[in-house]
């Protein structure tokens, strides 16, 4: 069974940090500096208004989401971890990527059930997924779902993790993993 959370973040800079608490101007600043072309990670801010546009959207439908199950986000947007260290990011790291990174490795016991909420594959991949709704590789029991924390240890004691036991029809280029999202970054202070 998994027992930490991995959080990735831009060497140099802190951790557990969320753009979208950000005014929209410094928001999109920052994610002009943080965008790596043929960085894995850091490819995503290639479009900054886009991405702050869907990613608010995607958190906001997350957190009412998390909250008719029963969760109880502290804060307005969360902090984003994976769940272990799934094989793909071994697969996908680019030197880019290696050299501009960092990973803090969180204990899952440190994390309260009812302010934690998990998405597969990460949440923006896992909404534009289930918007597209492609046969070849749309799973519509995971897919734009949010899961609650025992609800996401029953999927990976029965499947085991992505690409560990859980083999989906998954294009590589997707981040392929369990995103959890912490909403009280109290939780996170004492680590970071």
């Amino acid at each position: 069974m998994v027992d930490y959370l991995l959080h990735i973040y831009r060497k140099g800079s802190r951790p557990f940090q969320t753009l979208s608490d950000l005014p929209e101007a410094m928001a999109l600043q920052i994610m002009e500096q943080l965008y790596i072309e043929g960085a894995v990670f850091w490819e995503r801010f290639k479009e900054p208004r886009s991405y702050q546009s869907f990613r608010k959207q995607v958190e906001q439908t997350m957190r009412a989401a998390f909250k008719n199950k029963g969760g109880k986000p502290i804060n307005k947007h969360p902090i984003y971890l994976i769940v272990g260290r799934p094989k793909w990011m071994d697969i996908v790291s680019d030197e880019k990527t290696l050299q501009t990174t960092e990973i803090l490795r969180v204990p899952l016991s440190m994390i309260k059930r009812e302010s934690v909420s998990f998405a597969y594959p990460d949440s923006m991949v896992s909404a534009l997924m289930a918007a597209e709704q492609n046969p070849d590789y749309y799973e519509p029991e995971y897919h734009g779902k949010v899961f609650t924390f025992d609800e996401i240890m029953d999927i990976i004691e029965k499947k085991g993790l992505p690409g560990e036991g859980w083999e989906t029809r998954m294009p590589k280029h997707y981040a392929h993993y369990i995103e959890a999202q912490v909403w009280d970054r109290s939780i996170l202070e004492s680590i970071g």
